[in-house]
């Protein structure tokens, strides 16, 4: 792929073979951000498991100390008392059957869907247009449940899910290129936690095997594992 004049710029004298510690990624990411708007932050993770087996899915998620730096907005599938409980949490929007006929025609502007069980049969209605976006409420992250206070209140607060691909690498976004180094810095020690804890107890062998620091429109640059990860 041929890369641009500004990204050509950014990469002079940056040698992409060799990790850096996290500070030194850190600090170079923010002083090679080139683009005119405020770029994401971003990890890549190659883990150490088969993807084609499912019994080795890395799939989990974390609170961030200090978010991701994006809007985030909920919906919440529920009836009766919980409708109450879910607004006042948070929650930017909250209906069964009016928010269905909503979804259904094309609305999407949500970035979470969370719904308490005793709907889930009725909200299966769209899980054929949920569930390829991964916003289809699910029970193993955490977002069907009867506690819709809980959840709505972490996800507005940073809580974040990841999953790896087909090759076996975790995508991660944690922040802003405009969060200050300290912020950065602690929200990957604590996604790189939170990761590997997840680690699934057939995968044998090293489990973080790269970490890839990198800008939205940046350089990636390779970050020491051993530094991170314990």
């Amino acid at each position: 792929m041929e890369r641009g004049k500004k990204y050509k710029k950014a990469a002079e004298g940056l040698e992409k073979a060799k990790p850096l510690s996290l500070d030194e990624a850190v600090a170079q990411l923010k002083e090679r951000a080139f683009a005119k708007f405020d770029e994401s932050v971003d990890l890549d993770i190659n883990v150490g498991i088969d993807p084609s087996k499912g019994d080795q899915v890395v799939r989990g998620s974390v609170v961030l100390p200090h978010g991701n730096g994006k809007r985030v907005r909920v919906v919440v599938f529920t009836k009766g008392e919980y409708t109450e409980k879910a607004l006042k949490a948070g929650a930017d929007f909250v209906g069964l059957e009016d928010l269905i006929d909503k979804i259904s025609k094309g609305w999407l502007d949500f970035e979470y869907a969370v719904a308490t069980p005793d709907v889930m049969d009725t909200v299966g209605k769209l899980a054929k247009l949920l569930g390829p976006r991964g916003l289809l409420p699910n029970k193993k992250i955490g977002t069907v449940t009867f506690d819709v206070e809980g959840i709505v209140r972490e996800l507005k607060s940073g809580r974040v899910f990841f999953k790896n691909d087909k090759n076996a690498v975790v995508h991660f976004s944690l922040g802003k290129v405009s969060f200050d180094k300290e912020k950065i810095k602690e929200n990957v020690q604590a996604f790189l936690k939170a990761l590997v804890g997840y680690k699934p107890a057939s995968s044998k062998g090293k489990f973080v095997k790269k970490i890839t620091l990198s800008s939205t429109m940046g350089v990636g640059m390779s970050v020491r594992v051993e530094e991170l990860v314990k």
